[in-house]
């Protein structure tokens, strides 16, 4: 099984759409392994976003990551990265497909209400960044022979 990091984003956690959004990862058969409702910081924000830093759009990332509350959470399940990046859609609402987070609820890029992992390093390394082993919890779902 694999984990990925998924936020939230403070539009998504504004315009009341929490709900709807684990929904879908869970309706997925994904499973919480860890979650947490937070402000980010901006040393967080920063160390988050440092892949992007010295690009034009930086600055603007970090301030709106840091705008209001998100609701950060770890999700395990067979290709967890891959299914989480598909189920948001593409960064550009407008590029997304329907049925998509983004592509059903987003309105721009700058606030396409979620952020997940790209890779399986990046997502080790982001978990890391949000939580401490002894925050996340392996379990079993009663339903994991229907789902993989």
């Amino acid at each position: 099984m694999e984990r990925t990091l998924v936020l939230i984003k403070p539009d998504g956690v504004q315009r009341q759409l929490v709900g709807e959004i684990l929904s879908r990862f869970e309706r997925k058969g994904l499973k919480i392994a860890g979650m947490k409702f937070i402000k980010m910081s901006q040393d967080l924000a920063e160390r988050h976003y440092a892949v992007h830093k010295g690009k034009s759009f930086y600055n603007d990332l970090v301030s709106f990551i840091t705008s209001g509350p998100v609701v950060a959470m770890v999700l395990e399940g067979r290709m967890a990265v891959k299914q989480t990046r598909n189920l948001m859609g593409a960064t550009r609402p407008e590029e997304s497909t329907p049925g998509s987070v983004r592509g059903d609820l987003a309105i721009f890029t700058g606030q396409n209400l979620v952020h997940g992992s790209d890779s399986d390093e990046n997502a080790r390394a982001e978990i890391a960044n949000f939580f401490n082993e002894g925050e996340l919890v392996s379990y079993e779902l009663a339903n994991k022979d229907w789902i993989g």
